[in-house]
């Protein structure tokens, strides 16, 4: 089997509009958790997000791009032109035929459905713009970023809820790790900040008003966020014999199905990815030294997780660090797992563990060490990425220095 490497990265979320914004963001523990700001937010009773802040897509995209792109995809293709950019490569000839697009999300182009349903049920309007069904597609972003690249493999768009994007990163790992491609752009992108998106999660109850505190015994509930994160991923000796900068090694991956509940978490289930994850990549627990979490900061996410990190870990997760980003940037649901990718990379290559802000008091059923408000400087060598969604599926990351 081949090994599969990170040779690019990109990103904008609440946190910062490129990786450096965002790591420096991560470094401090400085939330980007704020008021919403768009139209009928008065109408809501959560008005707190992790919001893109500042994002101007016209000095981004021309006026045909922006008749085609909601704004999930323009955070997709703001991210995969840093990740492209830092990679090196341009896709031509046979490259481009080995190359391809896997993304997750989960709400895809619900800013456009949210706009255009008001346009015909509030403004009474009785005809909508000719592109609103390519632009709100789900793979509406993986589409884009293949023809802006050149990319003629395998694309398409997995659609997972909170999973997606670890779902779409695995898939693009076994795409490599199997010799069918050479190099995947992948990772996922969220816009659900709007009006009838907040409004429908709004339902389900699990939503903080104030702040996200994954893993406080006062926490009461996540809180949403938008962005994206995008990475190259490449066959390790192609990426050796073009002198790239390899970031990190995607060394396991595993994906589950609790088969149990819509919404309610399983502890096997989370435990047997994890499980899976170390055995997929020969990894023993040992070596596993950072995990990021899931995280939602709800109770029923935090004490499995914990619970299924214990069970699997044993007397070595009293040494393990787990912090929830989530804190920082909310959960960006379909994006999370990629935005969340980039605490990872920073904790091996930079030594840097990202914090669980907003911890305020010890959880007995939550006793790990979750990195509390402070970043952490230590070494490690291999992480942890959890992704655990609604409908109980689950899929898990590792990865280690090259």
């Amino acid at each position: 089997m081949k090994r599969v490497v990170i040779t690019g990265a990109g990103t904008i979320n609440a946190l910062g509009q490129n990786v450096a914004q965002t790591c420096h963001a991560m470094r401090e523990g400085r939330c980007g958790i704020a008021p919403l700001e768009f139209r009928d937010v008065d109408r809501l009773s959560i008005k707190i997000g992790g919001q893109v802040k500042g994002f101007e897509p016209e000095s981004m995209f021309n006026r045909q791009q922006l008749a085609l792109y909601d704004r999930f995809t323009q955070f997709t293709l703001v991210a995969a032109r840093e990740a492209l950019a830092q990679s090196g490569l341009r896709f031509e000839s046979e490259l481009s035929e080995r190359a391809g697009v896997v993304l997750g999300t989960s709400g895809g182009g619900l800013t456009t459905q949210d706009e255009n349903y008001r346009a015909v049920y509030e403004d009474g309007k009785n005809r909508v713009h000719p592109f609103v069904v390519p632009k709100l597609m789900n793979n509406a972003a993986a589409s884009h970023v293949s023809m802006e690249f050149n990319l003629q493999g395998p694309s398409f768009t997995v659609a997972t809820a909170c999973a997606s994007s670890n779902h779409a990163m695995g898939q693009a790992f076994s795409l490599i790790r199997s010799g069918m491609c050479q190099v995947m752009v992948t990772g996922g992108s969220e816009s659900m900040l709007c009006f009838g998106g907040i409004k429908a999660w709004e339902g389900l109850r699990v939503m903080s008003k104030d702040a996200c505190r994954p893993f406080s015994a006062n926490r009461n509930g996540m809180v949403q966020g938008e962005g994206a994160g995008i990475f190259v991923f490449e066959e390790y000796e192609h990426a050796k014999a073009r002198g790239a900068d390899i970031l990190a090694e995607i060394v396991g991956f595993a994906m589950t199905s609790d088969a149990s509940d819509i919404v309610m978490p399983s502890l096997k289930g989370a435990a047997r990815t994890i499980e899976g994850a170390l055995r997929d990549g020969k990894i023993s627990p040992e070596r596993v030294g950072y995990i990021n979490a899931h995280g939602t900061g709800t109770a029923a996410n935090d004490k499995t997780e914990c619970g299924a990190v214990s069970k699997v870990f044993g007397t070595h997760a009293d040494n393990l660090m787990i912090s929830s980003t989530k804190s920082m940037h909310g959960h960006l649901i379909g994006g999370t797992g990629a935005v969340e990718l980039l605490s990872c990379i920073m904790a091996l290559r930079d030594g840097v563990i990202a914090p669980t802000i907003g911890y305020e008091e010890p959880d007995p059923e939550c006793g790990l060490d979750v990195v509390p408000n402070v970043a952490r400087d230590a070494h490690v060598n291999v992480v942890m990425s959890n992704a655990f969604a609604f409908g109980g599926l689950n899929a898990v990351l590792a990865l280690g220095r090259v």
